[in-house]
């Protein structure tokens, strides 16, 4: 046995131990996908102790790079949107932009999409193209269809994939607006995370048919949903937990905050919900649903700091701070985003703050909400 089958053999048990491998037909899938193959041009580490990260490229060539490719974590493939560890020696300091997932979370979400043998399936995301091979292993190469949006991430994937004598439907292009010309599906898959569902995915999924998708926000909460697409257009379906997080697809990406407002001025008054909630990701990707365009930041405001959302469509605003153990909260803008939050969280509280796997969530080609 060979350097990279023990390798691979150890991770399978890992994750089968672990709950995120659980059937016969994915454990097969996942023993015959050398994950490896797929990080020959490295990836990047991020240097300890630096603040803001600071990343150094991993080789091929290097010492760990092997045992690194089957440890159960996330590997950084390419920062800033173009480089690539080949492309550098040193360190970077510049914010991720495409990755290798770890295995046990592509193979839960695998599960999660609860495929049969015949089902036709449209990937959203590429990347490495991991998981677009663990799909062919599993439903063959016809059956498979994956959408990269970026030229060169794409196209490594189509060359990791012919390697290992795997052909799909590769398309490079923007995987929200999906595969018109080859629907419907019978699932949909999305290995990047997206603000809203795009409507296309339910256009482009039979009745019956299912899309399964991290749905995530501008307040940094994202939970995993399954929807099931039913025959007048609209779906629904459990959120399934686990604080999953993916990179937001590139056109979900919040805009730049620019000029702020003037936060001096607004209505105050004091609150009974601090900004303390914030720091609860179940709270934050809650109120996401009834402020979605909203983004959380903290600034230095005369003698106090300050929690600040900004909606930058809008205008609103709303800034918190501690006053002698009270809260205070001054808003302005078209929309007092603060009382918006207390009211969603009051239903929340209401229905006895059910935990997200409680949930369901509904999209329409106009809106999506969060039941219990």
């Amino acid at each position: 046995m060979s350097d990279h089958e023990q390798l691979l053999r150890q991770l399978i048990e890992s994750m089968a131990a672990s709950g995120s491998l659980r059937s016969e037909p994915w454990k097969r899938a996942a023993a015959s996908v050398p994950r490896h193959e797929f990080l020959r041009t490295g990836f990047f580490r991020v240097v300890p102790g630096t603040s803001p990260s600071a990343w150094a490229p991993v080789l091929e060539s290097g010492d760990g790079w092997l045992s690194a490719c089957y440890t159960d974590e996330s590997l950084v493939t390419q920062i800033a949107g173009t480089i690539k560890p080949t492309d550098m020696r040193g360190e970077i300091m510049r914010e991720p932009t495409s990755s290798s997932t770890l295995p046990s979370l592509v193979l839960r979400m695998l599960e999660d999409l609860h495929v049969e043998p015949d089902m036709k399936v449209l990937e959203i995301g590429t990347g490495t193209g991991y998981s677009t091979a663990l799909l062919c292993a599993r439903l063959g190469d016809s059956q498979v269809t994956s959408i990269e949006y970026d030229e060169e991430v794409a196209q490594r994937a189509r060359e990791s994939l012919g390697r290992l004598g795997t052909f799909p439907t590769l398309l490079t292009g923007d995987g929200l607006l999906g595969d018109e010309g080859a629907a419907p599906y019978d699932r949909i898959i999305a290995t990047c995370a997206v603000r809203t569902v795009p409507s296309a995915w339910l256009e482009q999924t039979r009745p019956g048919g299912q899309v399964l998708t991290t749905l995530g926000g501008w307040l940094n909460a994202s939970e995993l949903v399954r929807l099931t697409v039913q025959e007048d257009g609209t779906a629904s379906g459990p959120v399934l937990g686990g604080q999953v997080s993916f990179m937001l697809a590139r056109p979900h990406l919040p805009p730049p905050l620019g000029l702020l407002p003037d936060l001096g001025a607004g209505r105050e008054r004091e609150t009974v919900i601090g900004a303390d909630a914030l720091s609860d990701w179940t709270t934050r990707f809650v109120a996401q649903f009834a402020m979605p365009t909203a983004q959380h930041l903290k600034l230095k405001q005369g003698r106090h700091d300050e929690d600040v959302l900004v909606d930058v469509e809008t205008g609103s605003w709303a800034a918190l701070h501690d006053e002698d153990g009270r809260w205070i909260v001054r808003q302005g803008g078209s929309t007092p985003l603060w009382d918006v939050f207390e009211e969603c969280l009051g239903r929340w509280h209401a229905a006895g703050t059910p935990t997200v796997e409680e949930a369901t969530v509904r999209v329409t080609p106009e809106a999506q909400s969060l039941h219990w």
